[in-house]
C-alpha cells in the first residue's frame, strides 16, 4: 500500500512538471510556414536577442511612410549555435537582406528563414549540426 501512495505521488509530480514544459512551446500557425517572402528592401538591424526559447532579431525598414519597425522570431540558440550561428552573428546597424516566412496577420514581422550580411554571407536558420550556414540550401 504505502509503495502505491509513493508511486501515485512520484506519477503526479511528473505529470505536473511535464505540463509546464508542453506548455512553454508554442505553435507556428501564425506564420505562413514554407511560403519564403524575400523583404524589398534592405534593413537595418536594431537588436538581435540571443534568448531561449527562440532568438528574435528587431529590425528597421523605409516603408512607404517612413521607417517601420519589423521583429522575426528564429530558431532557438542551442540549435543556432550547432550550426555556425552564435550571439554576434549580427551587429546593430548592420544593413541586411531577410528572407521569412510572414505573419498570417498585418503585424510587420515572421520567422527568419536567412538573412544576408553586408559581405554576403548567407546565414541560413534551418540545416544540421555541424553545418556552415552559409552553404545550407
Amino acid at each position: 500500500m504505502r509503495l502505491t501512495k509513493t508511486r501515485c505521488a512520484l506519477a503526479a509530480a511528473t505529470a505536473l512538471l511535464m505540463a509546464g514544459t508542453a506548455v512553454a512551446h508554442h505553435s507556428t500557425a501564425m506564420f505562413t510556414w514554407g511560403k519564403e517572402v524575400k523583404m524589398p528592401t534592405t534593413a537595418t538591424v536594431e537588436r538581435w536577442e540571443w534568448t531561449n526559447p527562440h532568438t528574435f532579431l528587431y529590425v528597421t525598414v523605409q516603408g512607404a511612410g517612413g521607417p517601420e519597425k519589423w521583429a522575426f522570431e528564429g530558431m532557438s540558440p542551442n540549435y543556432l549555435g550547432r550550426i555556425g550561428w552564435t550571439k554576434r552573428s549580427l551587429a546593430p546597424g548592420e544593413k541586411v537582406s531577410l528572407t521569412y516566412y510572414a505573419l498570417k496577420d498585418p503585424r510587420h514581422g515572421g520567422f527568419v528563414v536567412s538573412v544576408t550580411l553586408p559581405n554576403g554571407q548567407v546565414m541560413r536558420q534551418f540545416g544540421n549540426p555541424g553545418d556552415d550556414p552559409s552553404k545550407i540550401q
